[in-house]
């Protein structure tokens, strides 16, 4: 399952599809949108992307992934435009026969989708100011149409 979404992602029901009675483990990672990062509070995100594009890098990411692992399901599920603190901006959820291979699945998925995957996100500061984030990546002037 890859999704690029403006709609709360249910991190249960999502984490629900990729079970299956021949995974002896399933890992999912939550990213949610934090207060503070570093000594900056943040008010708010707001997240933009292409979404066929970044849809065909994720349903390469997983099929590198597979590759790698023997995963039995995997779900990428990212959500776009503007998010509150607490809120859920993306999860991964995969399952393997072990442990193991699901935790290391799960961490090189997440990591590689958030150097890889054109998703652009906005940091909105309590003061005001706003900074596009992404690494190894850099929006185009004036954001993202």
């Amino acid at each position: 399952m890859i999704e690029i979404t403006t709609k709360p992602i249910d991190h249960a029901g999502v984490t629900d599809r990729v079970r299956s009675n021949l995974a002896g483990a399933v890992c999912s990672f939550l990213g949610t949108v934090r207060e503070m990062t570093g000594d900056r509070r943040t008010a708010s995100l707001d997240y933009e992307a292409y979404p066929g594009m970044a849809e065909k890098k994720m349903a390469e990411l997983e099929a590198e992934a597979r590759r790698r692992w023997p995963i039995l399901d995997v779900a990428l599920v990212h959500r776009v435009g503007p998010l509150e603190l607490g809120e859920i901006s993306v999860v991964v959820a995969v399952s393997c026969p072990h442990r193991h291979q699901a935790f290391d699945a799960c961490r090189w998925l997440i990591d590689t989708l958030k150097e890889v995957v054109p998703i652009w996100k906005k940091e909105i500061w309590a003061d005001g100011t706003e900074e596009w984030v992404h690494p190894g990546m850099v929006p185009p002037a004036g954001g993202l149409p």
